[in-house]
């Protein structure tokens, strides 16, 4: 543990600025959720990418939102093998024990895991096809979506297409889960997918119907 450092003294400037403004503006609130437990109004599945910031897209307080974060926001598939999966523990929790009403997922412009799939799916990538990849088998998740997208269109639309499989085969994937699909069936839980224009500021919603991502 001796290459355990303190924390960059930038964060430590910004922790004090935050307990002298926002928290001492908001003491209460935060004594309140600490009490009182959690009671987040939807659950969010989105990309770890730093410029993804949801509680900034939706101006949301602390305590609103349950976020799970990992690349490329894909859920995978109902596994239930003993094996360690962070994912569907989030989602289990969500859904089980907290009741969120919602579970929104989030894909981006510009993804990196995204085009490491297409990449790896396009055949130029073979360090992502190897077993010791993280993230190679963890972008499996998407080749489904990979299938789907037009590959003779120009790359920066597959791109973009991919990133909107992403958010799509999520939502199929979580349908896979017996809780979710027992709570949707009672209607306690609905599913919502959107995609985000990182540069433009864009926010699109996954229309099942038409099965086409159109402007919020």
């Amino acid at each position: 543990m001796q290459h355990i450092r303190p924390l960059p003294s930038y964060l430590v400037q910004r922790y004090h600025g935050w307990k002298a403004t926002n928290y001492t503006d908001n003491q209460a609130w935060y004594r309140r959720l600490a009490n009182e437990g959690q009671r987040p109004r939807a659950m969010i599945i989105s990309c770890c990418d730093s410029r993804v910031n949801i509680s900034s897209l939706f101006e949301a307080d602390a305590g609103e939102f349950f976020v799970h974060r990992n690349v490329a926001n894909l859920v995978p598939p109902h596994e239930p093998d003993g094996d360690r999966h962070g994912t569907s523990a989030a989602i289990e929790y969500a859904v089980t024990a907290l009741h969120i009403p919602h579970i929104i997922v989030i894909g981006h412009s510009n993804c990196g895991g995204v085009a490491g799939c297409h990449a790896m799916c396009s055949g130029n990538a073979p360090e992502l096809d190897e077993k010791s990849s993280f993230v190679g088998r963890w972008m499996d998740i998407l080749r489904p979506g990979f299938e789907r997208i037009d590959t003779s269109a120009p790359e920066d639309e597959q791109l973009r297409a991919l990133e909107q499989q992403a958010v799509v085969t999520s939502l199929e994937n979580l349908l896979t889960f017996p809780f979710i699909v027992e709570a949707r069936d009672q209607q306690e839980l609905s599913l919502h997918g959107l995609w985000t224009d990182i540069g433009e500021g864009a926010l699109l919603q996954y229309e099942a119907e038409t099965r086409q991502f159109t402007p919020v």
